[in-house]
């Protein structure tokens, strides 16, 4: 469970994951030691994973996304799997439940290269593909709130 300054922590490093001890410690008014030990039994819980880098696709040359539900063939779906994770393309990929067994994110520069990594599969599984026109919601974290009360 999360208490109010876990809750602010969270809040500013995900604005934020540069901010320094020091500004973390300035902004929830904790000593810069308390926070170095809020945050690590937080990443010892499991609460914080990692802390990362934003990188835009279109800065590197990556001018289309495309999100792909892949239903791999029966007794395929380990080969599958496999190559999903080899090939770089695929930003995201999850394992859903459902008539496709993955939903994934790639990124591209053209409908060739969307075309060519497709054709790898094409033979292990059946693919619905959409083109990304924008993302109105970035990947963000759940909700820091307080959890629903329960309704016994």
């Amino acid at each position: 469970m999360l208490d109010e300054l876990d809750r602010n922590l969270l809040e500013i490093l995900v604005r934020d994951a540069r901010t320094s001890l020091k500004d973390l410690a300035a902004q929830i008014g904790l000593s810069s030691p308390s926070v170095s030990e809020r945050l690590r039994r937080l990443e010892e819980r499991g609460v914080i994973r990692a802390f990362t880098v934003e990188i835009d696709p279109l800065a590197l040359g990556y001018t289309l996304q495309a999100i792909v539900r892949i239903k791999p063939l029966p007794g395929k779906l380990h080969i599958v799997q496999k190559l999903i994770e080899e090939m770089e393309a695929f930003g995201e990929c999850d394992k859903v439940t459902g008539d496709d067994c993955f939903v994934a994110r790639l990124f591209v520069r053209s409908i060739g290269d969307l075309d060519g990594i497709l054709d790898r599969i094409a033979d292990k599984a059946e693919t619905s593909t959409a083109i990304v026109k924008a993302q109105p919601i970035r990947r963000r974290p759940p909700p820091l709130g307080l959890p629903p009360a329960s309704s016994s």
